[in-house]
């Protein structure tokens, strides 16, 4: 009952929004020229990708057969590390991605390894697909439950949220609607600086049920400009970092809330692809608890580990067995009794029998002879004497 109040209300939401989409889009109109920051074709490793040990647990688990959906600016599915994935549109400018947040997002989830590039998504092998909901740094609430929505629609098991806004109903109808899927959503903690003033929570990472993601520097402390407000579940990588940009190059020195969560994302993705009988909220759990222990505010269960996220065996997952009955012996593993042989018995048997009379009538023969003979073998007299 509560979940078919929630499809209404998410139903209602996106009606409502849709209606309004003429005048939304022409004000949301896409930009003249598409031009998003310089990046470069020549950049080094990621202190993150080296952090997280990717190799190690690509062994166990790449991401297969799991679909991630990234609700962002949109996406270059031009570039070589990110082709093939699928690219929607909720706003009424088209998937291409003319700020190059939503290309960043999504490859440090999904890139593709390519030659000669040290870089690589999270979670190569998953299903990529991008929710374009905004052309700029901040989009409409609006247009965020529609994209929400939509990443249902197309099957998502894990989405990324890499936004920050008040809380508001129609996002935490959007959010519990996507739970009440099964989907794991993972959202961005927020970032604060000095002129923001005093820091406020951070929605959707606030909401109950998100995996809310705060991010760190390369000693595993929360960055300055993590939000320390909004209650995390985790930390990961998200200062100094490389990423994949719009026209085929990649940008450096991103920092950040939406590139940590795209970290976590990515690990959401292995775990579901590595234990799909695990429900959202198991998934949330197994990567709080497998985490390397955080100490501080804003630092949750600390920084993420992917390794131990999908080869952690937890008590409270383990299913108690009873022990398997032992294997039943071989037929020659014990020597059995001959059977018995009742001809031998019944031969020696009369051997006994026809011993034992021999013997009587020797016996016999020892006393009865010698008297016949002093009789000379005449009968004896009898004695009628009263």
């Amino acid at each position: 009952m509560v979940i078919g109040r929630m499809l209404a209300a998410v139903s209602l939401l996106t009606a409502a929004t849709v209606s309004a989409a003429p005048a939304v889009a022409s004000a949301a109109a896409a930009p003249e020229k598409c031009a998003p920051e310089r990046g470069t074709v020549s950049i080094a490793e990621s202190w993150g990708q080296k952090r997280l040990n990717l190799p190690e647990v690509w062994r166990l688990t790449k991401g297969a057969g799991v679909t991630v959906a990234v609700l962002d600016s949109g996406l270059d599915t031009t570039h070589p590390q990110l082709r093939g994935a699928r690219a929607e549109d909720v706003t009424g400018t088209g998937p291409r991605d003319c700020y190059g947040h939503g290309t960043a997002v999504a490859g440090i989830i999904a890139a593709v390894p390519h030659a000669r590039v040290l870089f690589s998504g999270v979670a190569p092998a998953v299903k990529l697909v991008s929710v374009k909901y905004t052309v700029e740094r901040s989009g409409e609430v609006g247009r965020l439950v529609q994209a929400v929505a939509k990443a249902v629609e197309l099957g998502a098991d894990v989405i990324n949220v890499s936004t920050q806004a008040a809380d508001q109903p129609d996002l935490s109808n959007a959010i519990a609607y996507a739970l009440s899927k099964d989907v794991v959503v993972v959202a961005a903690a927020g970032n604060v600086n000095k002129d923001d003033g005093s820091p406020v929570p951070a929605y959707p990472a606030s909401y109950a049920g998100v995996l809310s993601v705060g991010s760190a520097g390369p000693d595993g402390r929360r960055a300055d400009s993590s939000n320390p407000i909004t209650p995390v579940t985790v930390l990961a990588p998200g200062t100094d970092l490389t990423a994949p940009w719009p026209f085929q190059v990649y940008a450096e020195k991103r920092e950040g809330t939406s590139f940590a969560a795209a970290y976590v994302s990515g690990v959401a993705a292995l775990v579901r692809s590595r234990y799909p009988e695990l429900s959202q909220a198991e998934v949330v759990r197994r990567i709080a608890l497998t985490a390397d222990g955080g100490s501080g505010t804003g630092t949750g269960k600390g920084m993420v580990n992917p390794l131990q996220a999908v080869s952690a065996i937890l008590s409270s997952e383990a299913v108690a067995l009873a022990p398997p009955e032992p294997a039943p012996l071989a037929a020659d593993a014990i020597r059995q009794a001959p059977p018995e042989d009742t001809r031998s018995i019944s031969v020696a048997t009369w051997i006994a029998l026809l011993s034992l009379a021999a013997v009587i009538l020797i016996a016999l023969g020892s006393v009865t002879i010698p008297a016949g003979r002093r009789r000379r073998w005449q009968p004896g007299a009898l004695d009628n004497r009263s």
